[in-house]
């Protein structure tokens, strides 16, 4: 099974989201990347899923582009429609899938104002894509 995962920045959604899958599914292929890729994933990202036990430090947010001559089973892309346009995949792809999540990024803030809002979006991703992963069975 191979799956992309979309966003805009590919620094926190769909890093958690690629980590997640990794994690309940290591047998899959699982990608990541974005539209306009940011410089790092995101620390609180790594921080947060480090507390449930997914580490994701080694990730880097890469350019869709770079996937787009691949093949995938499912490409799922996990912006907020209401606050972002979504990338579109032109790709070789079985399925799309749109699963979305608010940006923990634009959470303004000190840091112990925001894990909070880190948080619960990685409790969303790690519930919807634990879903998705099981009705793969």
């Amino acid at each position: 099974m191979r799956i992309l995962i979309l966003c805009t920045g590919n620094s926190c959604r769909s890093q958690m989201a690629e980590g997640y899958i990794k994690h309940f599914k290591p047998e899959f292929e699982v990608y990541s990347a974005g539209t306009a890729p940011a410089e790092q994933v995101h620390p609180l990202a790594v921080k947060v899923m480090k507390e449930d036990g997914v580490d994701i430090s080694g990730g880097k947010p890469k350019l869709v582009d770079e996937f787009l001559s691949q093949p995938f089973d499912y490409v799922i892309t996990v912006c907020d429609n209401a606050k972002e346009t979504c990338p579109v995949f032109t790709g070789n792809v079985k399925k799309q899938r749109h699963i979305g999540f608010e940006d923990p990024a634009a959470a303004q803030g000190t840091e112990e104002e925001v894990l909070p809002v880190f948080r619960k979006v990685r409790d969303q991703i790690k519930s919807e894509f634990k879903k998705f992963v099981d009705r793969l069975q």
